[in-house]
């Protein structure tokens, strides 16, 4: 019997379900329309979805740009073509809703290592009309490759996208939610990590009127290893409300020997601005010998503006090589502060460059410069109005 079947079987026979997440299934019928009091939706503002859990159908797509090296082709599938590549089936009803109402599925083959990062923008001109969407990224084993999907624009967008990243290979996803103020985006990334398999998951939330992002992983065997690292940045808005961005990451250890790493950060300001992370790992009891970590750091820069922060463990097995989490929600540090105002920095430049190295940690690792310096450029943005 093979190792992945050995796993297989191991949570057939020992199967441990989520406190915190519920059972992943395509159909619809299985995800109720939530009232706000589940655990997975207290947090969420529904009116603020602009009917998404409704699930009307719509006509309406995103404008698509490409920049593809060699090695990566797009082609559209059947749903049902989509689902049959396996991955994670939706863990809520707005992923659901998005394979359901899509229609067809945007298929993107990766094969062999690429030369340059291939580049997907996908731009909205209105949030009169719902767009769903459903993608399906398929990493050829021992690939390595970089994808970056930036969003822009206005649109009510509600996408589920799987990633299957085949063993032995190595992935760097970049994500940027820079939408327009009155844009709402629902997105569910779910990842399959294949054996010996590597998988760096980027995230930056700077726009939007209302973003909830989930990112879902589990392995398909031992080695795999994955990184999911998120900055954003909540700020008021016209009329009296504020940003509000929730990000949601549950990673389940479904092998042994396999590594997580989960690190996010936030920055808030402004009447209304609200940001929400939870964070959950489950370890199963076939996952022996894991390693993992989760943070989560908030900065808040003005009265007014709200952070929840919730990280959380599930532990099936005393054997674990090293599992923590760690949560810190403040303003800024005074000792810091005072350090570079004692060298003549005045004051507003002080706190700039706190905020500016507060981020920097997590946005050097993207290693594509032109999105590093447009994401450093955005946070400048966002100060201007502190």
């Amino acid at each position: 019997m093979t190792v992945i079947e050995n796993i297989n079987e191991a949570l057939e026979l020992d199967h441990v379900e989520s406190h915190l997440h519920p059972e992943p299934s395509y159909d619809v019928a299985d995800h109720p329309v939530p009232n706000g009091l589940e655990e997975i939706w207290r947090f969420t503002p529904l009116k603020r979805l602009r009917g998404l859990l409704d699930g009307a159908p719509s006509d309406a797509h995103l404008v698509r740009a490409e920049e593809l090296p060699e090695g990566v082709t797009i082609s559209t599938v059947s749903t049902d073509e989509a689902k049959a590549l396996g991955g994670i089936a939706p863990l809520d009803r707005l992923a659901a809703l998005a394979v359901e109402n899509a229609g067809e599925t945007l298929l993107i083959t990766v094969d062999g290592e690429l030369d340059a990062p291939a580049r997907i923008t996908l731009t909205g001109d209105s949030v009169e009309n719902t767009v769903w969407g459903h993608i399906v990224v398929k990493v050829a084993p021992f690939a390595k490759a970089t994808l970056l999907f930036d969003h822009a624009g206005s649109a009510v967008y509600d996408v589920a996208t799987t990633y299957l990243v085949g063993d032995g290979a190595s992935l760097d996803v970049v994500s940027l939610a820079d939408w327009d103020d009155d844009a709402v985006h629902a997105a569910q990334n779910n990842i399959t990590v294949g054996r010996d398999a590597t998988v760096r998951f980027f995230e930056f939330t700077l726009g939007g009127d209302l973003v909830r992002s989930s990112t879902n992983v589990d392995y398909t065997g031992p080695g795999g290893s994955a990184d999911l690292l998120g900055v954003y940045f909540a700020s008021a808005l016209d009329g009296g409300r504020g940003q509000h961005l929730e990000h949601r990451q549950f990673v389940d250890h479904t092998a042994p020997k396999t590594r997580s790493n989960v690190e996010y950060k936030g920055a808030l300001q402004g009447q209304g601005a609200h940001t929400v992370w939870i964070g959950n790992v489950l370890i199963r009891k076939v996952a022996e010998d894991i390693e993992t970590f989760e943070q989560n750091d908030n900065l808040v820069l003005t009265d007014g503006a709200k952070a929840d922060s919730v990280p959380n463990l599930e532990i099936e097995t005393g054997n674990i090589a090293d599992a923590g989490h760690a949560s810190t929600t403040g303003r800024f540090d005074d000792q810091h502060l005072f350090y570079l105002q004692s060298r003549g920095i005045e004051p507003d430049e002080a706190r700039r460059l706190v905020v500016h190295g507060f981020f920097n940690d997590i946005i050097r690792r993207v290693g594509i410069p032109d999105v590093q310096e447009r994401l450093l450029a955005a946070v400048e943005d966002e100060l201007a109005d502190v």
